[in-house]
């Protein structure tokens, strides 16, 4: 049927092809798993379709795929390039069908609410932080220094702090942030001690920074002392989990889950922060932990990637159902491909 739409006269009107899209988008989303031929049919209906529609229309279709994992590549990369912020804003935000490569070049040409709304995704690459502070204006930086999976470079955390320097809130943010490294950490305690003594943009004192950066040590030191006490056994894998899930500490979460599976803090925030669970839930099979953690864990992704609750009941019941011995082949050929990297 999808290829028989996609020879379309071409004399159709908008409003007959915004009908079509619709009901073809419907036809499309009843199959979870379509293959590469449906895909590409529904891609060829879409693209010609959404170059005849006005912002409204492209807006309301990409609000309602923008998170689609089946989305064709083609499509998710016209509707974040579109010039509108409108459409592209959600797309940019929550699609996991957009590469690092399609990320990059829309940041490079597009505005910079094109980058802030890049800046909000759940987890960002070294080389995505790097283009986005380096072109991004204040509301950019603002938004990547507060994002706690944005991923900086050496020379990323240098110009930030360089473009940064003097303004509060990106201050105020990196001092929330408890994943910093110590030389990172005490690089932004000075510049925090440097705005205590002097005033704000708004001309009143800077307030509050020293007792966040305070905060933000002491959960690096927590999080040190939650790591050890799970080398040791001395606390349940599972528990720490679930409070850190809890308290929506999602890099730290990531940083046991790294030590438990052997497996970088990088790779253990990319699978916790993809829109498909199955990466999350492999990792977490074949470490054995239980459901009522996984729920938790399950409850932080729904809060940051903005997912239905009516979902986490569906995946806790494949959770239950995944092969022990498939997960954890899967997590060993993660860790291969790793070193062979």
């Amino acid at each position: 049927m999808l290829r028989n739409l996609t020879r379309m006269p071409a004399d159709m009107s908008s409003d007959s092809r915004r009908q079509l899209l619709h009901s073809v988008t419907d036809l499309f989303l009843l199959d979870r798993d379509p293959n590469e031929g449906s895909k590409d049919h529904y891609g060829q209906i879409a693209l010609s379709s959404l170059s005849y529609l006005g912002e409204e229309e492209r807006k309301g279709y990409a609000e309602r795929v923008a998170s689609l994992s089946t989305l064709p590549h083609n499509v998710a990369v016209s509707l974040g390039s579109d010039n509108s912020i409108e459409v592209a804003q959600l797309v940019l935000t929550l699609s996991p069908v957009l590469t690092d490569t399609d990320l990059a070049a829309i940041a490079v040409t597009q505005s910079p609410k094109h980058l802030v709304a890049i800046a909000e995704r759940a987890s960002l690459s070294e080389n995505l932080t790097d283009i986005l502070v380096e072109r991004g204006d204040n509301e950019v930086l603002h938004t990547v220094s507060a994002n706690k999976g944005a991923l900086f470079s050496d020379r990323g955390f240098d110009r930030l702090l360089e473009r940064g320097n003097g303004d509060s809130a990106v201050t105020g943010a990196l001092a929330r942030r408890s994943d910093l490294s110590p030389s990172r950490a005490q690089r932004v305690l000075w510049i925090v001690g440097q705005l205590a003594e002097s005033a704000g943009p708004d001309g009143k004192p800077v307030e509050n920074v020293s007792s966040l950066a305070k905060q933000a040590r002491q959960q690096r030191l927590e999080v040190k002392l939650l790591l050890a006490d799970v080398a040791a056994k001395v606390r349940e894998v599972d528990d720490v989990l679930t409070m850190l899930a809890d308290e929506d500490r999602a890099y730290h979460l990531a940083q046991v889950l790294a030590q438990v599976a052997d497996i970088t803090i990088e790779q253990a925030l990319r699978v916790l922060m993809r829109r498909d669970a199955s990466g999350i839930a492999v990792t977490c099979r074949s470490l054995g932990i239980g459901t009522t953690a996984f729920r938790a864990i399950l409850q932080l992704r729904a809060r940051r990637l903005y997912f239905s609750s009516l979902d986490i009941d569906d995946d806790v019941d494949g959770y239950t159902k995944l092969d022990l011995s498939t997960a954890e082949r899967t997590l060993r050929f993660l860790k291969l491909r790793t070193k062979i990297a």
